[in-house]
Formats: C-alpha cells, sequence, structure tokens
C-alpha cells in the first residue's frame, strides 16, 4: 500500500512540474494581424493573444517561438515546440505526422491579382502563359500544384516576395488566404485588387505532437471555453473591423 500511496504522490508532482514549465508555442512572426512583432520586436497579434489565454487557462506561462512555416511541424516532432499556433490549415497532409486541435477558424484560398487583370476567378488562371505565385509549403501551393496543370509556378520562400511578384506584373496572381490578400490590396489600392470569395474552404486549428492526448484534450476545452466567454468575438473587433466590413460587402463570410 505504501508504495502504491507513493508512487501515486510522485506522479502528482511530475504533474504538478510539468504544469509549471513554460508552454512552448511555435509562430512565424511574418503574418499580421494574426502573428506579428510590435514596434519593441516582441510578439504580438491575434495568435499572440491567443496563446497567452491558452497559458492562463493552464496555469502555465507561454514562451513564443518565431520559427519559419515549413519549419514549424519539424520543430514540434523534435520536440523544441509544444504546439503550433501560427494560423495553420489542418489538411489531411499535415494530419498525417501530427495532430491538430478543434478547428478555431474558418477561411479560405483566394486570389490577389493586378488592379486592371481580366481574372475574374481560379478557372482563369489554369492555362498556358499564366504564372502563379505561392508561398511555399502553404496550401496555396497544394492547391497550385494539384489543380493548375497548365499554368507555371513561381514557389517563393516569402509571401512578401510573392506579393512583389504580383505587383511588377511578374505573376498573374498570388493564392494565398483571404485575410493576407485583403490586406495587401488595401496598402496598394491602384495596382492590385482582392478576389475574397474562396475557391477552397479551410480550417485553422493548433497543431500538437501525435501522442501528446492529453494536451490535445486540454487545448480543446481552452478553444470551446474561450468561445463561449466571447475571445475570439474580442480578438474580431480589436484586429479585424475594416476586413470584416469588407468580406460582408463582397457577401463572403467573416472569418470568425
Amino acid at each position: 500500500m505504501k508504495t502504491v500511496l507513493t508512487f501515486a504522490l510522485f506522479l502528482a508532482s511530475l504533474a504538478a512540474n510539468m504544469a509549471q514549465e513554460p508552454l512552448k508555442v511555435g509562430m512565424e512572426l511574418s503574418y499580421p494581424p494574426f502573428e506579428m512583432t510590435d514596434l519593441r520586436g516582441n510578439p504580438s497579434g491575434i495568435s499572440v493573444e491567443i496563446a497567452q489565454a491558452l497559458g492562463r487557462h493552464l496555469g502555465r506561462s507561454v514562451v513564443i517561438q518565431n520559427v519559419s512555416f515549413d519549419g514549424l511541424i519539424p520543430a514540434l516532432k523534435t520536440g523544441k515546440i509544444d504546439l503550433i499556433l501560427s494560423s495553420m490549415t489542418a489538411t489531411e497532409e499535415r494530419s498525417r505526422s501530427i495532430s491538430f486541435s478543434d478547428p478555431y477558424l474558418t477561411t479560405g484560398l483566394c486570389l490577389l491579382v493586378p488592379k486592371l487583370s481580366p481574372v475574374s476567378d481560379i478557372t482563369d488562371l489554369d492555362a498556358k502563359g499564366k504564372k502563379i505565385a505561392v508561398k511555399k509549403g502553404t496550401t496555396g501551393h497544394l492547391y497550385a500544384t494539384r489543380h493548375l496543370k497548365n499554368a507555371s509556378l513561381l514557389v517563393l520562400d516569402k509571401e512578401s516576395a510573392a506579393v512583389l511578384e504580383v505587383l511588377q506584373d511578374k505573376a498573374d496572381a498570388f493564392i494565398y488566404d483571404q485575410m493576407s490578400v485583403f490586406q495587401h490590396a488595401q496598402k496598394h489600392p491602384e495596382q492590385l485588387r482582392a478576389l475574397l470569395r474562396p475557391f477552397q474552404t479551410e480550417s485553422w486549428a493548433i497543431g500538437l505532437a501525435p501522442g501528446d492526448t492529453t494536451l490535445k484534450i486540454q487545448v480543446n476545452a481552452f478553444l470551446a471555453a474561450y468561445r463561449k466567454e466571447g475571445g475570439f468575438d474580442r480578438l474580431g473587433e480589436k484586429y479585424l473591423k475594416e476586413p470584416k466590413a469588407a468580406f460582408k460587402l463582397q457577401g463572403v463570410p467573416f472569418v470568425f
């Protein structure tokens, strides 16, 4: 009986120590307003606030680790981070190597095109002579590889580089998510146009190590509670008022 009690106390102590360890959250801090840095260089944005709220829910401090997007899954699989919270789409392909939480946001792929472009939807781009910019490792890259067999792909490491290709008329379109496409069109209204209606709907979720069942249960419980208490609504009002209105004008469902 004493041995069983000692072992139970050991497990309780181990769990308590784990709860006190910082939660290492991986994200690429180059995707405003979700993942970015403030004027002092500190992590900020929607995903950062979600991570901090998750830390409070778990009773753990949070350490944000800035990792390139295509390095996030390797970092998770090698234990360098505990989870991924970086506007990551839960795809079937990614689910083969990592686990995902319940979805927390719905978005979709759409197009950033030159202002005077005749392109009206994705079907206009699957033609010889068309050049499509994509960011390496994203669902836009995957979609273009699978579906745009006749166009040429410009695969780039940085989102900014892909936008530049369209700005300089070196690409007919950039395939990316709705929020980013909207923001780039707003920055360059005389040169770019956002076609916000999605041709592929997607869900973002938190990436987790496949065997970390306990953390997955905790994360899903947090997401449900955070939504119920209005946390996502508050973030939408704080960061996304302008795009929310623009989406409404185009008759496109908003992300949150």
